[in-house]
Order: structure tokens, then sequence, then C-alpha cells
């Protein structure tokens, strides 16, 4: 009997039939996979997420989108995003979304460079936000790359034109080549937010007088000074280089470079000296020096500057007032007793050189009864509303032991001032003298947390420490 030949045909459909049985469960548990990863990245659990987004892409392995899923999903953490998005990168180009959780991967890691790099991939892929441009102009202010920052800024700003910060950083950016720009923006950082207000005046006066000086290089050393002011000293370096550039034999600018490169960290004194020999009998630069060379700790320098500068010009308190701290510093209190005493002989109506004398009495326990009281007194008389001379009173009074006194000043000085850090410490050390100690407590830690890590916030610290272990 002859058999019939089978079809072709149907050993294809065996074999596809084999292959479905093999792979059809496996499949099946890749979407699976997938449908728990988007329940897991609803609920915020994103490791979870990634883990099962991982899991479907190997079953799913047509799925190539299914790895950048799973790396989107870990940016928690930056090593598992990392390798993901590496692995969905060799397997297809990443989307823009990718591409900027990529950098924002290497750069949690470290890699400023690398994700520099995904983030302008990103941007040139056509991907735009808030967070993108944010990132950017971070990355551009770390590198110096002022021009690419000004641009990421005004992107950013695109998006949320109620950043004052944002406003605040573009304007001190546009201030020397753009004045008028930089105003509108910096007038907009402090209508937004108030506590540009201040640095906002200060700008606004510098950038009007400059307006008024006709040479170009003592334009940018008025605006580099203003920066100075508001603690910008890499930006006010830039204008005072400048400054030296338009006019190399600019006294000034050189002697302001000094001093913004000493605030940066770097070596001041070829600038200085330059300056010098442009014009050395100029108090500006002599007082520059001297400022240098207090920082430097070498008292013998700075007192020849302060007392050459008070040669110049023997009738202006400040170089007196200068050579007080010198003295002071360097241990002889006679003389800058003397040189303090003579800043209020030739300032009699300007508490500040009173206060300051009043100070000195403090820190070195100088006749505070018979000068240091009176002093801070006449202060308090002349700018009754001030609360640093209030504050300096009362301090006075708590050195002395008038109790009552002190209690009246210092809380003088919070009612002009609620958040004036020195009167809180002295406050709390006249209430913990007093025996007060829960008053004591409350005043010391408002000290410490307004006045952060300077002096007076210290100070607080150690003696939490030491009354409240």
């Amino acid at each position: 009997m002859t058999r019939t030949p089978r079809p072709v045909i149907y050993i294809p459909l065996i074999l596809l039939s084999l292959l479905t049985l093999i792979f059809a469960p496996r499949i099946v548990v890749g979407f699976r996979d997938e449908s728990r990863a988007q329940k897991s990245l609803a609920a915020g659990q994103y490791a979870r997420a990634a883990e099962s987004y991982e899991a479907a892409a190997r079953r799913l392995f047509w799925r190539n989108d299914l790895w950048e899923q799973a790396g989107l999903a870990a940016q928690n953490d930056p090593a598992e995003a990392l390798r993901l998005l590496d692995e969905a990168q060799s397997r297809q180009p990443l989307s823009p979304e990718g591409l900027m959780a990529f950098g924002d991967a290497h750069y949690a890691l470290g890699d400023q460079d690398a994700a520099l790099s995904y983030w302008q991939a990103a941007l040139s892929a056509g991907y735009s936000s808030a967070g993108l441009y944010e990132r950017l102009a971070g990355a551009y202010y770390i590198l110096g790359d002022k021009d690419a920052e000004i641009e990421a800024l005004r992107g950013w700003l695109v998006y949320h034109a109620d950043n004052a910060a944002a406003h605040y950083r573009l304007g001190l950016l546009l201030i020397v080549q753009s004045p008028d720009e930089a105003f509108a923006e910096l007038e907009t950082a402090a209508r937004v937010d108030e506590g540009y207000a201040s640095v906002f005046q200060t700008l606004r006066t510098a950038l009007n007088l400059a307006l008024l000086e006709p040479a170009p290089a003592e334009k940018l050393v008025i605006i580099g000074r203003a920066l100075g002011l508001a603690s910008e000293w890499e930006l006010a370096a830039d204008a005072f280089r400048r400054a030296a550039q338009a006019d190399p034999e600019s006294a000034s600018a050189w002697a302001w470079l000094g001093e913004a490169k000493q605030h940066l960290g770097q070596n001041p004194l070829p600038d200085l000296d330059k300056a010098l020999d442009l014009q050395p009998d100029s108090t500006l630069i002599r007082s520059l020096r001297g400022l240098y060379w207090q920082r430097q700790e070498k008292a013998e320098e700075a007192l020849l500057e302060f007392q050459t500068a008070a040669g110049l010009e023997p009738e202006n308190p400040v170089w007196h007032s200068a050579l007080g701290e010198v003295y002071a510093q360097a241990g002889d209190l006679p003389p800058a007793l003397a040189a303090y005493q003579q800043a209020v002989e030739l300032a009699p109506e300007t508490p500040l050189y009173w206060r300051l004398l009043a100070v000195f009495c403090l820190h070195y326990s100088v006749q505070v009864e018979e000068v240091g009281l009176p002093a801070a007194q006449k202060a308090v008389i002349l700018a009754p509303n001030d609360p640093v001379m209030a504050d300096t009173l009362g301090w006075v009074y708590l050195t002395l032991g008038q109790m009552e006194d002190a209690e009246k000043q210092l809380l003088h000085a919070l009612e002009i001032a609620s958040d004036f850090a020195s009167a809180h410490l002295h406050l709390g050390m006249l209430y913990l003298q007093g025996g007060q100690r829960e008053l004591a407590y409350g005043y010391l830690l408002k000290a410490r947390d307004l006045a952060g890590s300077d002096v007076i916030g210290q100070q607080a610290q150690r003696i939490l420490e030491q009354y409240f272990p």
C-alpha cells in the first residue's frame, strides 16, 4: 500500500506550534512584568518598578524601550539608573527624557562633564523643560561659562517667570555687558522676593553712578565695587579685570582687583604692588594694602599702610579707627585706645565711631566703665533706633553687671529688629547669669539659628554645649 506524502507546509506549522508552546508563557509573564512595573511606578515604588521593567525587557526581547523605562524608574539609585540606561542606549537611541536622566545619573556619581554632555544632547534633541535649563545653568556656573549660563537662565525663566533667584543671577551676569537689561532683571528679582530688595538698591545706585562716569574703566570699577558689596567677588573680579584692561594705568582698578582676589583665595600682592607703583599717595590703595596685611596677620606692614593713609588724610576718622584696630590686634592697647578716641574727636556726631570705641573697650577689657560705657551711651543718643547701638549698650551693661539696664537695652534692640542675633545672644547670656535657664536656652537657640556659622552663632553654640549638653 502506497502512503500519501504529508504536505511540506505542515512542518513549519508544527515548528510554530512548538515555538508557541515554548515562548508563550515567557511572553505572557513579560507583559505581566510590564503591568506590574506600571502599577509600582504609580504607587511611588520606584525600585520595584525598575526591577519589573528590567524583567519585562529580558522576556520581551524586542521591546528595547523597556530598558529605558527601567532606567527612568531607577533614578533614585544613580548607579542602577546608569547601568540600565547604558543598556538601553546600546540597543537604541535614548529619548530626550532618557538623555536627561542619563545626565542626572552621571552627575550624581560625580561625572559632571558626562552629565553636561547628555543634558546638552537632550536640549539638541528638542527637549525643553524648566528642570533641564536649571541643570544646564548650574553646570555652566560651575564651569564659569557665563555666556552659556545666561542662555540657560533665560530658558529657565520661560518656564518660571517668577523665579527671583534666576532673575537675580541673570541680572548679575548682565550687569557689565548690558546694564539696562541687568537693571530690569534685578528689579524683577526684588519685586518677586523682598529678600533681594537691599542688594538691588546697592546695585541700582552703582548702575546710576556708572552712567555718570565718562571713563569706561571707572564705570567698571564702580560696578565691581557694588558686586563686592553684594559678596559676588568672582563677578567683581571680572569687572575689575576688564577695567584694568580698559585702562592699564588705573591704579584703583588694580587695587580692587587685588581685593577681589583675596576673597577668592588668590594671590593679590602683584596687583596691589602695581597699584602702589601707579599711585603711591592714594589713601584707597594704602587702605586696601593695609587690609591685605591685616588678613596676613602682619601688623607692622598694616600699620605702615594705615599710618601713611592717616598722614595723607589726617582729618579722616576712618584711618584712625583702622589704626586702632591694627594696634589692638598687635596687643598694643594704649595707642589703640588713643586712635579710637581720635576717631570720635574727628567725627563726634557719627555713632559708628562711638560704637567702635565701646566695642574695643569690651573686647580688650580696657576702661569699660570709664570709656566704654559713655561711648556706647553716646552711640545710642545719636542713633536711638539702631538695634546695633542698643545691643552694644546692653552688652556694656551686661559686662558691668547692671542687669536691669542691660535687659532693657537688649529687649529694645529686639523691638527694633526681632531677628538681630547678637541681641538674642546677649539676652541668653544675661538670663543664664540670672539663673533663668529656660529663658536663656530659648534666646541662645535663636541666636545660633539666626547667625549660623558666623562668630555669634559659634559663640551661642559653645554656650549651649557647655550649659545645655
